[in-house]
């Protein structure tokens, strides 16, 4: 998926590589090992919700809903064109997979709790998750909703922050006083649990956890930003920056693809 992403971003001239390449383990133990979706019947009612709070990131949310037989990959080439249904922060039009419109940050927390409320109601065993930056921590949105999940014991619900300490305009901690993260999500009443968020093991342990408790669960993942590929790892540039074809080249080599 990395590889495909650096392409992608390229080609497209579409931004936020930094952003995608951070999470991609996350959504590969989502979508892979966690999740109960058919590709087939992308609709179905018995499904589980992923819910991308860091909208920015959307390229990599289309990528593995790609590999993972939603739609055919080359569609990922249309991403941020005029017209196209991929657009750089889900909208209306979004693919098969996509559950929500994502780009202004803080709600896709909110949203997903509503909906974790609503299928508990009707005594439905759907389970959301939702994905979100540390950035999007800055939102009071995102505390209000932990509050509301906390409250009413939404134990289909899991939170996951990508921590990759790092945000557009500088590093997260020094934006907004974040840590001791895990601490201030126990305060909220929600299972916390932080892991190296590119530890495909660590990352499946803590989603079967996860489903294992009573209450709302948020796992805090560590990352880092263009992880995989070393001249953009923590490199802030890559927030907005575009590779050029040379970097390509690159990158795929340091990911053993040339």
């Amino acid at each position: 998926m990395r590889h495909t992403l650096c392409d992608v971003s390229s080609q497209t001239k579409t931004p936020h590589l930094g952003s995608c390449l951070s999470c991609v383990d996350i959504l590969v133990a989502l979508y892979w090992q966690t999740l109960n979706i058919d590709p087939k019947t992308p609709k179905a009612n018995d499904r589980d919700y992923f819910l991308l709070g860091k909208g920015h990131a959307a390229s990599a949310l289309y990528t593995a809903l790609a590999y993972r037989g939603f739609f055919d990959i080359d569609a990922l080439y249309e991403h941020g064109q005029t017209g196209s249904q991929f657009e750089e922060h889900p909208g209306i039009h979004a693919p098969n997979g996509v559950e929500t419109v994502s780009g202004s940050l803080g709600h896709a927390l909110s949203l997903a709790s509503g909906m974790a409320l609503s299928t508990k109601l009707q005594n439905r065993d759907n389970r959301f998750y939702v994905l979100m930056g540390d950035g999007e921590l800055n939102e009071g949105t995102v505390w209000e909703a932990a509050m509301f999940a906390a409250g009413k014991k939404l134990d289909n619900l899991v939170a996951i922050v990508d921590f990759n300490k790092l945000q557009g305009t500088g590093e997260s901690c020094d934006i907004m006083h974040l840590e001791p993260l895990e601490e201030k999500w126990r305060a909220f009443g929600w299972h916390t649990l932080r892991v190296d968020g590119h530890d495909l093991a660590s990352l499946q342990s803590a989603l079967v956890e996860a489903k294992q408790q009573s209450q709302p669960v948020c796992i805090v993942a560590d990352t880092i930003k263009g992880k995989g590929v070393s001249f953009m790892e923590n490199d802030n540039n890559w927030h907005y920056r575009i590779p050029k074809a040379e970097e390509v080249e690159m990158a795929k080599k340091e990911l053993g693809l040339l």
